[in-house]
């Protein structure tokens, strides 16, 4: 099974979701250093899901999931 990661990074100012398996290449093909929120590893079906949902969500949403999980990891 393949380890499917999805992520937000900032991009043009807008709040990018993503997914991928190589979760370090993607973020450097973004331009960025690390991802603003990540979420994983889970299959590809669970990630396309979850991508579906978060890209659904409004900005101000993003960033409070953003929020919560860096103050998680402090």
């Amino acid at each position: 099974m393949v380890d499917w990661w999805v992520y937000i990074v900032e991009k043009r100012e807008k709040l990018y979701v993503g997914i991928t398996t190589d979760l370090p290449n993607r973020i450097r093909q973004h331009g960025a250093t690390e991802p603003l929120y990540q979420e994983g590893p889970m299959s590809k079906s669970e990630a396309l899901k979850r991508e579906t949902v978060l890209k659904g969500w409004r900005r101000e949403k993003k960033l409070a999931l953003i929020a919560r999980a860096s103050s998680q990891q402090s």
